[in-house]
């Protein structure tokens, strides 16, 4: 019987319906902020082509290069090796496994916007994912 690696590295999975505004930016954060001490991963329930380019500009505007990334599908492999599942307006198409932490970020879509409207929510997710970084890194 092969057993999975155990790691202490708390991890993150974020969600939202194209995985290409909201789950990004918060990947990206946490993986700035947190370095390679969390595992980070995003995915959306149906993913779009690329990632929204004034998300892109938004996330640039505070030093975060996100240019590269694309849109990834959701999978349940995703959610069964996350420590914490947060969902972003995906309702309830993300699957669910008992012992797994749940968290819904109600938030502003950011497609279709300008990168005018995409500042707030980005400043947003910031600020959750920097007391998030805060909770998992100091326990």
């Amino acid at each position: 019987m092969s057993e999975k690696p155990v790691s202490d590295k708390p991890s993150v999975l974020f969600v939202c319906v194209h995985n290409a505004g909201r789950s990004q930016m918060a990947a990206a954060f946490l993986t700035h902020l947190a370095g390679d001490r969390i595992e980070v991963r995003s995915a959306g329930s149906a993913p779009a082509e690329a990632v929204n380019p004034a998300v892109v500009e938004a996330m640039s505007e505070v030093g975060i290069d996100i240019a590269a990334e694309v849109p990834k599908v959701l999978t349940v492999e995703a959610v069964q090796s996350s420590d914490v599942c947060i969902t972003m307006g995906c309702g309830d198409v993300c699957p669910v496994f008992p012992g797994k932490r749940y968290l819904d970020w109600t938030l502003d879509d950011p497609a279709g916007q300008g990168v005018e409207a995409v500042r707030p929510i980005r400043d947003e997710i910031r600020a959750r994912v920097e007391n998030l970084a805060k909770e998992l890194l100091d326990t």
